[in-house]
């Protein structure tokens, strides 16, 4: 899985290259969607069915216990054993379905909506098509792009124009991301503002204070007033900043 991720990003890599004699056909499929559709969506996902609320189980908690040994060997069962039995058809195979899986994602201080069309062009065709079997062209992409809340509407757009909200979901991180140390009523605000914007999931990231303190009860209820601001317009999920 892991060497199957090393080549997703060399082929993305690789295809970035070919967008440019693209740009002015999607520049004016771009214009063409602006004009038919000059609001913004309230709901993308009317059909979501969300998971009832259960009530708070400290118990899964109490002696929590990982043999970091063993999760090094299986780590390494997986990347030297388990991929070297793999044909050349079998790793393509997996390739694309970690592709398939991926979330293309910018999240940059200078990212303006140039950089996001181009983001979305890479996630609905990740590879050149002259290196694609011409009846799968277009059939590959990502699962999703990933953005702050204030380019979904970009996102939103340039994937209406490539005829792609319906395949590839619009991602935003939330809640005062990367820290998630901002009062909770702004962080609820901000997934708000990104589902009228346009996204379809929601990528929150946890107050890693009430971790450190185990204050597991008031964290449980902040990511379900999270999932309540979701509602059944957006996918909820929760990134663990595990590298630091």
């Amino acid at each position: 899985v892991f060497i199957s991720l090393g080549i997703v990003s060399l082929v993305v890599a690789v295809a970035s290259c070919y967008q440019l004699h693209c740009v002015e056909h999607f520049n004016q499929r771009y214009q063409a969607f602006l004009l038919s559709t000059p609001n913004l969506p309230q709901t993308l996902n009317s059909n979501m069915i969300v998971n009832n609320v259960i009530p708070f189980d400290p118990i899964p908690l109490e002696k929590v216990y990982v043999n970091l040994r063993s999760v090094e060997r299986s780590v390494d069962l997986l990347t030297s054993t388990l991929i070297k039995r793999q044909s050349p058809a079998q790793l393509l195979h997996w390739t694309l379905k970690a592709l398939s899986l991926t979330d293309l994602t910018t999240l940059s201080g200078d990212d303006t909506r140039a950089n996001v069309e181009r983001l979305c062009f890479r996630a609905a065709y990740p590879f050149p098509e002259r290196l694609a079997d011409p009846k799968d062209y277009g059939q590959v992409h990502t699962a999703a792009v990933c953005v702050y809340p204030s380019r979904v509407g970009d996102a939103y757009r340039a994937l209406g124009a490539l005829k792609r909200l319906d395949q590839i979901q619009i991602a935003a991180v939330a809640t005062g991301f990367p820290s998630g140390q901002y009062p909770l009523h702004s962080r609820l605000a901000e997934i708000t503002y990104a589902i009228e914007q346009g996204a379809t999931e929601i990528d929150i990231v946890v107050d890693r204070s009430l971790v450190l303190n185990g204050k597991w009860n008031q964290l449980y209820e902040e990511i379900v007033k999270m999932r309540e601001a979701c509602g059944d317009k957006a996918h909820l999920k929760t990134i663990l900043g595990i590298g630091e």
